[in-house]
């Protein structure tokens, strides 16, 4: 079994804590050097996240969540956001590729153009799932960095959306996609996996 199947197959959902875990700053920072590499739409980097460890914050995060233990025993709560105008960076994004000549200053307007273009067409919904569907591309990458790394993790859909946002002080045009809690799982009361469909129920080829 490779290594990246091992850590597929060994990540859970916690939803129990080891309290007064700590996990430092430079340890989450390893986990976000790898997360700079998930896939994103034009390679705009919707994701932003927000980690939050201070007890104060991280118990208004327990309130924003109706409460969980998880959320108040976890070492930190991200909070991971997807940018609507992420668009508007297509400019510093490629710009790299400029000053490399990868793109000619003719190609590099086009290409800015186009990913402007192609946001602004489709409107406020699409920027709006384009968001979500981005961030989380990047919570999974998160998740799967931070178990490689030896952290546990919950995603939650569990929690005020609105409550956070006005909490931490989060722009408008960015929106919490999910809410993660991270730290070292409590596993005496870990239940077996649940049931996991076999791949014939949940693939099909060429049609429905």
């Amino acid at each position: 079994m490779s290594e990246l199947v091992s850590i597929i197959k060994e990540r859970r959902s916690a939803n129990k804590f080891l309290p007064e875990i700590e996990l430092l700053n430079h340890e989450l920072d390893e986990i976000f050097e790898w997360v700079k590499y998930a896939p994103s739409a034009f390679n705009l980097q919707h994701a932003h996240y927000v980690v939050v460890q201070d007890p104060e914050r991280k118990q208004q995060m327990y309130q924003a969540s109706g409460k969980q233990y998880k959320v108040q025993t976890a070492s930190a709560v991200i909070i991971v956001l997807g940018h609507m105008d992420a668009h508007h960076h297509a400019p510093q994004i490629n710009e790299g590729l400029l000053h490399l000549g990868i793109l000619n200053q003719r190609e590099y307007e086009e290409q800015v153009q186009s990913v402007q273009q192609f946001y602004e067409e489709r409107g406020e919904a699409f920027k709006r799932d384009e968001a979500i569907r981005n961030a989380s591309l990047s919570a999974m990458t998160f998740m799967l960095a931070a178990k490689d790394k030896g952290w546990d993790t919950c995603p939650m859909i569990g929690f005020d959306p609105a409550a956070v946002q006005h909490m931490l002080d989060i722009p408008e045009r960015y929106i919490p996609a999910m809410m993660i809690t991270i730290g070292k799982e409590d596993t005496g009361s870990q239940r077996i996996r649940g049931y996991r469909k076999p791949v014939g129920e949940f693939v099909s080829y060429n049609h429905f």
